[in-house]
């Protein structure tokens, strides 16, 4: 049985209309009716909600549909995706602030009396900013590329 029949079941076997069961279900009746005709699929979060209500577990909404398992992983895939890139681009931004001091110091000590010490090491003040802009750069295109195979 795929969702929306199995849906359509659960709801009438409770007496519940659509309009009802979208109250529980903190939805819009049109959102009912799209997923009992097969036009559209909630989220995993609304799909939790559905076991929850209905005392069904979560595979077995699943399992029951196959287009709606599909979008499930695609949507999971889709959540862990952002958090991978955000990471890649604190590391860019971090190299980028690393320059950015950098110049400010080197660009303080000529154009004034202060003479501020870069403490870290030459290595950390040449090279840091480069390692981190580029390899987030590498790890970011990285993540895109496995995102666009899956």
């Amino acid at each position: 049985m795929i969702f929306g029949e199995k849906l359509k079941t659960e709801r009438k076997i409770r007496g519940w209309s659509q309009e009802e069961l979208a109250e529980k279900l903190f939805v819009s009746r049109q959102a009912v009716s799209k997923w009992e005709n097969g036009q559209n699929y909630p989220s995993i979060e609304v799909i939790m909600k559905v076991s929850d209500l209905f005392g069904v577990s979560i595979d077995e909404l699943l399992r029951s549909d196959e287009e709606l398992k599909e979008k499930v992983i695609k949507d999971s895939k889709q959540l862990a995706y952002p958090k991978l890139k955000f990471t890649f681009d604190v590391l860019f931004l971090a190299g980028v602030a690393l320059l950015v001091i950098k110049i400010g110091v080197l660009l303080m000590n000529k154009l004034t009396d202060f003479n501020f010490t870069m403490y870290g090491g030459s290595f950390l003040w040449n090279f840091g900013p480069l390692i981190l802009m580029v390899g987030a750069g590498i790890g970011s295109g990285m993540v895109k590329e496995k995102y666009k195979e899956d």
